[in-house]
């Protein structure tokens, strides 16, 4: 049950990256509108934008795969905390009853950061991995 649920969730946070990284190539403006909006403009060039997306579709495939986890699981814990930091608002106040700027649809963006730790703290424990052979060989 739990390689399981591990891979369930390893496979869930992984699309969550691709899906995340194919909307800033095919509809670049709302990533920068994303990136005006919650990153100060940080984003906001098309071009680093769409760089941005190829990495995370990369990261997410080899996520679902189970491949290079040690390098992959950091990325995604900083990805996912960096959007939590981005819509802290929502997360103290989801219905915006004492600050502006808040959407209750972020709230979950908490649960995806906590996953996120989950699978990194547990991936000795994930088993069905394509990367997993290569990991037994490697020291700790």
């Amino acid at each position: 049950m739990k390689s399981k649920s591990l891979l369930l969730l390893r496979i869930s946070l992984g699309f969550f990256l691709v899906v995340w990284g194919l909307d800033k190539l095919v509809d670049v403006k709302h990533g920068i509108g994303v990136s005006d909006w919650l990153y100060f403009g940080l984003f906001s060039n098309r071009i680093l934008l769409q760089a941005y997306g190829v990495v995370e579709i990369a990261v997410g495939i080899l996520i679902v795969l189970g491949l290079a986890r040690r390098v992959t699981y950091p990325i995604l814990l900083a990805i996912t905390g960096v959007t939590l930091l981005g819509v802290w608002k929502s997360i103290i106040d989801p219905w915006g009853w004492w600050l502006e700027g808040t959407e209750a649809l972020f709230y979950p963006s908490i649960i995806i950061f906590a996953a996120s730790l989950v699978l990194w703290a547990f991936q000795e424990e994930d088993r069905l991995v394509l990367g997993r052979r290569a990991s037994i060989h490697r020291a700790p």
